[in-house]
């Protein structure tokens, strides 16, 4: 019964695959026509280490692996369109995303990894180089009296968090799940809570966003 069930599950994959295989050949194309490849494959590749879908050292398995990152993850979805500006909201029309995922910011690192992405709201200055980010998190406005927050490189911010107002998170920070930052975090810092304070490291700023 376990092989049977195996064997029907790889077919599935094989079939949902070869579907995506064709819808997502315009997707295809402007990924290997875009001058910021770098980026993407950042993006894969973090990706890729975090479901453990192996090397793509090659154009041909970046290939494959892309498809699949789009037809098995749709927050890999959300951030492919974002890089790629307004075709992204094209391609939508043939591959959607999560709806209720949003990221806005001026700059966004590579190597973002969002988990679980659904009813996340991001709205930050600048998010860094290998940031994750998991579902429920809202980082934006505080009463929409301040600036946007900024977040540091490898910046890991658990279920359910809130990062509100002209703030930072240092490199390498963490937020716990369902804390509530308004004070910069300085690097490798945790910090968990309402208000949010240091677990560990060193002390949080008094400075408020």
């Amino acid at each position: 019964m376990v092989r049977g069930q195996k064997v029907t599950y790889g077919m599935y994959k094989a079939v949902v695959l070869a579907f995506n295989s064709v819808r997502l050949v315009p997707h295809v194309l402007v990924l290997l026509g875009s001058s910021h490849r770098d980026v993407f494959w950042a993006d894969m590749a973090r990706w890729a280490e975090v479901y453990q879908l192996g090397p793509s050292d090659s154009v041909s398995k970046r290939i494959r692996l892309f498809v699949h990152l789009m037809a098995f993850y749709q927050e890999f979805r959300n951030l492919y369109y974002l890089r790629v500006g307004w075709p992204g909201r094209l391609f939508a029309l043939l591959c959607r995303p999560v709806a209720t995922l949003r990221i806005e910011a001026d700059r966004i690192g590579p190597g973002l990894f969002i988990q679980h992405g659904f009813g996340t709201w991001i709205t930050a200055e600048e998010i860094g180089d290998n940031c994750w980010i998991n579902q429920q998190v809202t980082i934006g406005w505080a009463n929409g009296l301040s600036g946007r927050p900024s977040i540091g490189n490898n910046v890991t911010i658990a279920v359910g968090a809130k990062i509100l107002g002209s703030l930072r998170l240092g490199d390498g920070s963490k937020v716990g799940a369902n804390s509530v930052v308004i004070m910069d975090v300085p690097p490798g810092v945790t910090v968990m809570g309402v208000p949010a304070t240091a677990l560990w490291g060193s002390k949080v700023s008094s400075k408020r966003g």
